[in-house]
């Protein structure tokens, strides 16, 4: 007993220490007193962490720099200080955060959490690939297209009766970059296939509550107690099963020659660089860019699609607006395509505006500080976490006219033409962006229209009941599930 009190004071006077000499060696951007271990944690609000560094910014100005534990962060707010970060500073802001939550199961594999000549080859491998198979191009349309008779089928079988849409848009959404991933798309009653997705939602849920969130500050703690976040990576361990047994039938079915999909040209990539001993494509490489692709393009998409349907379901005037607009231009029997989008300004103008409303990564993806970093006067020493909070541009009252309210006029001009924004960024901005960017906005506006053409969506408890504001906030807003009701036009 002893020997614990000495340790756990001696760790306290070195955390004092510490905290005490943090500013002397760096002018740091300023913050919020931060008491030993801890950190500034009991200042911030564990359902919605973003809010708790909005209020710091009002004292402490657009960069802040807050400790979560012992780890220090530096938090970027508002469109200008984003904007410079990664945008104007784009090399210096290029590192990658490894979030322990993401760091347990990958390693630091992979394409999302890599940084320096991993995260150089396997991005500009990823781009180059899923462009060739059609990302952003007509044969990727055309694989959108036909999935979204695939989902209005799916949708049809419920007979307009209430229904959870949940896992027929991860479905959908998934099956687009299973084409892509994989060569191959699966049933909607595949038993195998929805237990995944479900997998897929667990993990994303669980990275957004407060458990999640403690993994992340506490790692080494969190792995002695006992919790979800051991169930989670159970779980998490099915994924990557499926992704090796799915890797080795391509192996055993290859042809060099005819590269069929991501994972045959990772494959012969592979082979091409198997004496080159730097070379970053390898199989566990493989593994976690093919697990990145799978998650990232599945929860994130369906779930904006979701929140769309949530969204008309409680502005049915909008709804209606928009059918009219759809109905107008395309019809309801032609499969619409990303040559409308233009001529559907008002259209385009709502999925933007969920998207701007949704906030679906509030702090983006980490980045992090590999070298000392001089922003506006301040040094951000090497070794911090950097939170680009993207939810203050995306409500930044100097870009918006009604931030906190969903307002399409946001993104239509004076004479009902679509226009941009500078401040619509939540794929983020600078060398981290998604790199699905381009797949994202075409199924979003692909799927909605095509939903839009066929059904009228409401729920039995009327629009009223519907609540915005996320289930969940801290790494994604999660929408809250509604059974809703898909009535035939």
């Amino acid at each position: 007993m002893d020997f614990f009190v000495t340790v756990v004071l001696a760790g306290l006077i070195v955390a004092l220490l510490w905290f005490s000499t943090r500013s002397r060696k760096y002018p740091l951007p300023p913050g919020p007193v931060a008491l030993p271990l801890i950190g500034n944690l009991p200042q911030v609000d564990k359902n919605a962490p973003f809010k708790s560094f909005l209020k710091f910014s009002e004292t402490y100005g657009p960069v802040i720099t807050v400790y979560l534990g012992l780890q220090r962060t530096v938090v970027l707010v508002g469109y200008d200080a984003v904007k410079e970060a990664l945008v104007d500073q784009a090399d210096d802001f290029a590192g990658r955060g490894q979030a322990a939550f993401a760091l347990k199961f990958t390693k630091g594999y992979g394409l999302i959490i890599s940084n320096g000549e991993r995260w150089r080859q396997l991005r500009r491998f990823t781009l180059t690939t899923l462009r060739d198979f059609g990302m952003g191009r007509k044969g990727m349309e055309e694989w959108t297209q036909e999935e979204s008779k695939h989902m209005r089928d799916q949708i049809e079988t419920y007979k307009a009766k209430s229904f959870d849409p949940t896992f027929v848009l991860s479905c959908t959404v998934s099956n687009v970059i299973c084409c892509l991933v994989f060569g191959e798309r699966f049933s909607y009653d595949d038993k195998q296939f929805m237990d995944l997705l479900n997998i897929i939602s667990e993990v994303i849920t669980f990275g957004s509550t407060p458990w999640g969130q403690m993994y992340n500050i506490f790692p080494w703690l969190m792995e002695r107690l006992p919790g979800p976040h051991h169930t989670v990576f159970g779980r998490i361990a099915s994924l990557k099963e499926f992704v090796m047994r799915k890797i080795q039938e391509h192996k055993e079915t290859l042809d060099p020659s005819s590269p069929r999909d991501f994972i045959d040209c990772f494959l012969i990539r592979i082979s091409q660089e198997k004496d080159n001993h730097t070379t970053e494509f390898h199989y566990d490489n493989l593994v976690f860019t093919v697990l990145n692709l799978f998650l990232a393009g599945t929860e994130t998409t369906s779930s904006t699609i979701r929140y769309a349907l949530n969204v008309l379901v409680k502005y049915p005037d909008i709804q209606e607006k928009m059918q009219q607009e759809i109905d107008t231009v395309i019809g309801r029997e032609r499969c619409p395509n990303m040559e409308d989008r233009k001529s559907l300004p008002f259209t385009d103008a709502v999925i933007h505006e969920v998207q701007r409303f949704l906030d679906l990564t509030p702090f983006s993806v980490p980045h992090y500080a590999l070298k000392d970093i001089s922003f506006r006067g301040y040094t951000i020493p090497k070794d911090t976490v950097i939170l680009p909070l993207l939810h203050s541009v995306l409500k930044d009252k100097k870009q918006w006219s009604t931030p906190w309210s969903f307002n399409p006029q946001h993104f239509l001009d004076q004479n009902s033409n679509f226009k941009k924004n500078p401040a619509f960024l939540p794929f983020s901005a600078g060398k981290r962006a998604c790199a699905g960017e381009a797949l994202a906005r075409m199924e979003l506006f692909i799927f909605l229209v095509s939903l839009l053409q066929h059904f009228t969506f409401s729920c039995a408890e009327g629009p009223d009941s519907i609540n915005l504001i996320p289930e969940y906030s801290s790494f994604a807003n999660v929408p809250r599930r509604y059974k809703i009701i898909a009535t035939p036009r």
